[in-house]
């Protein structure tokens, strides 16, 4: 089961409300003041669909799962220090080496010595095992060999 997709006239529908920053086929994104007031509304009471109702957004529209996902992620940004600031464009991955602190940038370069030599012992135990199975498959092949000539030998005087 897939993503239900927003019409071009639900997409313009949404658009108009002022509570709404974007949308998209996919995904609605609500401004931080939409986000505390249904917080503040939720936390009175109110049930999800009510709350979008007074707010003008068509609650049939964005169906069950998305009211679901709207009542977790404002339930998540009670919870975090930013509030309910979108910090999606702040968090776009790993941060750039040359804004780090120059303590940051130590600590991250220790990190990976550490990370590195784990990896050469890793390896090390790696090349240990493989010599030592090879060690122990010549082994067994000298053994065969020693215990066949020894055959051959005790033939060799049984018939003489």
């Amino acid at each position: 089961m897939g993503v239900n997709y927003l019409t071009e006239e639900q997409q313009e529908e949404l658009r108009k409300n002022p509570y709404i920053k974007k949308v998209s086929d996919k995904s609605i994104t609500y401004t931080t003041k939409f986000k505390e007031l249904f917080a503040k509304e939720y936390r009175a009471g109110k049930i999800p669909s009510q709350i979008l109702t007074e707010f003008g957004i068509n609650h049939q529209l964005l169906g069950r799962k998305r009211k679901d996902a709207l009542v977790a992620m404002v339930k998540k940004c009670e919870s975090r220090s930013d509030g309910f600031e979108d910090i999606r464009k702040g968090n776009s991955g790993r941060p750039v080496t040359k804004d780090l602190s120059d303590v940051e940038r130590i600590s991250r370069l220790e990190h990976q010595i550490k990370y590195l030599k784990q990896e050469n012992d890793f390896l090390k135990k790696i090349e240990f095992l493989d010599k030592q199975a090879e060690w122990k498959k010549k082994r067994k092949q000298s053994q065969k060999q020693n215990s066949n000539s020894s055959k051959k030998l005790h033939n060799v005087i049984t018939t003489n």
